[in-house]
């Protein structure tokens, strides 16, 4: 009986516990803005599409309300309920990433998305990130003495990942690798492992092995030309960076005004897509996009802060990993549509238009 109340007791605490508005809010502003660029972006093709310019906003609308809902009921869950079934979280990564390689259906080359229904589709690479944050906070707790060795604590836990991205590589999904092994490793490193471990380990193993994946498929290696010089295929290979940049310098200081844009015109493919924060630059300028950037830096100050806030290392370690996951992804888009960095297709949070682009708000 007594241990029965101790339990009743800790989960009624759970349910108590306060609100973080500053967080809270800065979602929903992310979320408002992404509606409104969505709206905006998609707009003209929507309208030859489908014949309604409101065709991709209404589905966008549902899936952040869905989010919204799925965000609160979430929280109510104690995140000490994850921890004990950390280790199936890494045979469901497993089995998902086999299953898009077994019944996925094959777009422009890769398989990364299984159909259940002609009009649902699901990214299992997408559940697999968080996934990979559940199991790691898990293991990294199981074997928080060991983390400060080199081969007990750096190496075993990062051949843990070694079949997930050997599976992600074979969709290929190359992007989702990248932001699965950063994520860990920055988990790793707040737990306690060495991070000279992953200096001297990626300097020897990490960059061999990136310049082989990059040079064994011709369409990577030609995107690193193309971010090196996109002129030189301007109308073809280059010409989605160079739309990009043409946008975000037009939109000058404050930019060409709301829903003003010329490059959604079906210049940037998809711009409601991965490119819609060149959308955002033409049409709310420097400060739009200074604005936006100053939220998401506000998202990870809050999710640092509840990290070292957590009353134990498992709720710590999760809440890191979520920050990592969403901190990573920005940096990414951002960075492709600045012609920053190669390209690679990478949502941005809270705005691009898919559905796990809103998900990150229901952890």
């Amino acid at each position: 009986m007594a241990k029965k109340k101790r339990k009743e007791k800790s989960f009624s605490s759970f349910l108590n516990n306060p609100i973080d508005f500053t967080l809270l809010i800065t979602i929903l502003l992310l979320l408002s803005i992404g509606l409104i660029m969505v709206l905006s972006a998609s707009s003209p093709s929507a309208l030859a599409e489908s014949g309604n310019s409101y065709s991709y906003f209404s589905k966008q609308l549902i899936f952040a309300i869905l989010g919204i809902i799925a965000m609160l009921m979430i929280s109510k869950i104690d995140y000490r309920f994850y921890q004990k079934f950390y280790k199936h979280a890494w045979w469901i990564s497993l089995i998902l990433l086999a299953l898009v390689l077994v019944i996925g259906k094959e777009v422009n080359g890769a398989k990364r998305w299984i159909y259940p229904t002609e009009t649902l589709s699901i990214q299992p690479s997408e559940i697999v990130k968080i996934l990979m944050i559940i199991f790691y906070a898990g293991i990294l707790v199981k074997n928080r003495d060991e983390l400060s060795k080199y081969s007990k604590g750096f190496l075993k836990h990062i051949c843990l990942l070694a079949p997930i991205i050997g599976l992600l590589l074979l969709e290929p999904h190359f992007s989702a690798s990248v932001v699965i092994v950063g994520i860990c490793a920055v988990m790793m490193i707040m737990a306690g492992c060495k991070f000279w471990h992953f200096l001297v380990t990626g300097l020897v193993a990490g960059i061999p092995a990136i310049a082989f994946l990059i040079i064994k498929e011709p369409y990577r290696l030609q995107r690193v030309i193309t971010f090196l010089d996109p002129w030189q295929d301007a109308t073809d290979t280059g010409w989605q960076v160079i739309q990009s940049l043409y946008a975000i310098g037009s939109g000058g200081l404050f930019g060409a005004g709301l829903g003003e844009s010329k490059q959604k015109f079906l210049y940037i493919p998809e711009p409601h897509n991965d490119f819609i924060f060149s959308i955002l630059g033409e049409e709310l300028g420097f400060i739009g996009c200074a604005v936006v950037l100053i939220l998401f830096a506000i998202f990870i100050w809050r999710g640092v802060l509840i990290a070292m806030r957590a009353p134990d290392m498992f709720g710590s370690l999760v809440a890191i990993g979520i920050t990592a996951l969403v901190a990573i992804q920005v940096i990414i888009n951002v960075a492709v549509v600045t012609s920053s960095m190669p390209a690679t297709g990478m949502p941005l949070p809270f705005f691009s238009y898919r559905w796990n682009s809103i998900i990150h708000i229901t952890v």
